[in-house]
């Protein structure tokens, strides 16, 4: 996973202008099932307008997903062996935009 956490410090360095930074960013978390969530605000990017085709995928239980955008940003869930994946769908449909 080290190349996610690199492309997503990466990319989250390029929206940094002096102000994006200051209202906007990246959150990962933990849920309670045990899983990951992940919020990206997409305000004020090349990604905000950009069409994201929501990815459910339920099974199997300890490897769920389910990732879209609304109101503004990107949010990923999954199990607790998820955040890679999490990680890599949002940084592949981000260099699709650049």
């Amino acid at each position: 996973m080290a190349g996610e956490l690199e492309e997503l410090q990466a990319w989250y360095e390029r929206q940094c202008d002096g102000d994006w930074e200051h209202d906007y960013g990246v959150t990962i978390g933990t849920l309670d099932n045990p899983g990951w969530r992940v919020e990206i605000n997409l305000v004020g990017t090349p990604l905000e307008r950009r069409a994201f085709p929501a990815v459910v995928d339920l099974a199997p239980a300890r490897e769920w997903l389910h990732c879209e955008v609304a109101d503004g940003k990107f949010r990923g869930n999954g199990g607790a062996p998820m955040l890679g994946p999490i990680l890599r769908l949002f940084l592949d449909w981000a260099r699709g935009a650049e």
